[in-house]
């Protein structure tokens, strides 16, 4: 077993591609699939399973995904001992939400800016779903979403922050100025809404459908700050977290619309893989975390 077959391992599970692994590492594709070969004719067993255009870990894949990030630590550890930290990628890499990136991630990204320039940040962008993928496969380092609560074996949580999802419109609009509003009052109005696969909309869709109720979207993106401005402007309502919405709510330009006989929280969840080797780009993330920075 030599360092290049494990550097080759890891980033074959990243890239979910043998080609894509040798381009990255300046290799050929072949020089990768023999190196992968011998580790495996090494431990006798297989390490990947081709699905469709892209290769998956076996479970005994699984399982050397964690030796090997933790001896690559342990090298990397070696190389900043006798003074050639500069052999470490200082890359992080997040998955987030839209909604998060542009409303709670700014202020730690200007953080890491300030006192960690050498730090290379990556923002990959995605449903819960998506994000949930690209951490198993090793495509991101931490993903931060908003959700129901999420437990997984697999992964260690560090964040777990409650967050209203609420009716907001204009402070033009009638209903936006009622004391007492039940859920049906909103069913006949204009939503402006998130897209489909948008977990609090499902939620919410799933709840209305319970009841025998369904909502009508007028329009339908997934960018938040568009559909803030479009009910500032317009005469529809939306169902947005809280926070993205905070500011609005402070200046008057939006209001909450309270709804007597519905609720819905979500929380803020920030992971990364039990098996994922804790880099100290990661540690820093990890600590403004536990500062309440996020």
């Amino acid at each position: 077993m030599e360092i290049r077959q494990l550097n080759s391992f890891v980033k074959i599970v990243e890239m979910q591609s043998f080609s894509k692994a040798a381009e990255a590492l300046g290799y050929t594709q072949a020089a990768v699939t023999i190196q992968i070969r011998q580790l495996e004719q090494e431990f006798n067993t297989r390490f990947f399973d081709r699905v469709g255009r892209h290769v998956v870990l076996t479970p005994p894949g699984r399982e050397f995904l964690s030796y090997a990030n933790e001896i690559l630590r342990k090298v990397s550890d070696v190389h900043v001992a006798l003074g050639n930290p500069q052999l470490q990628t200082h890359a992080l890499r997040i998955g987030s939400l839209e909604s998060l990136l542009t409303y709670k991630l700014p202020d730690v990204i200007r953080h890491f800016y300030e006192h960690s320039p050498e730090i290379s940040f990556e923002i990959k962008t995605g449903s819960p779903k998506e994000l949930s993928d690209m951490l198993e496969h090793n495509l991101v380092d931490l993903v931060y979403f908003l959700d129901r609560r999420v437990y997984d074996s697999n992964w260690i949580k560090i964040l777990e922050e409650p967050e209203p999802i609420i009716f907001v419109a204009s402070p033009e609009m009638e209903i936006a100025n009622q004391h007492s509003v039940h859920l049906s009052d909103l069913c006949t109005l204009p939503f402006f809404l998130t897209e489909k696969n948008s977990n609090y909309r499902y939620a919410l869709e799933q709840d209305l459908a319970a009841e025998r109720m369904s909502i009508r979207p007028f329009f339908e993106t997934g960018n938040t700050e568009i559909l803030i401005r479009l009910i500032k402007e317009n005469k529809g309502i939306s169902f947005l977290p809280k926070f993205a919405v905070q500011e609005d709510l402070n200046n008057g330009s939006l209001k909450e619309i309270k709804v007597g006989d519905f609720e819905m929280t979500m929380y803020r969840q920030i992971f990364y893989h039990k098996d994922k080797w804790v880099t100290d780009e990661m540690k820093a993330f990890i600590d403004l975390t536990k500062e309440g920075r996020l």
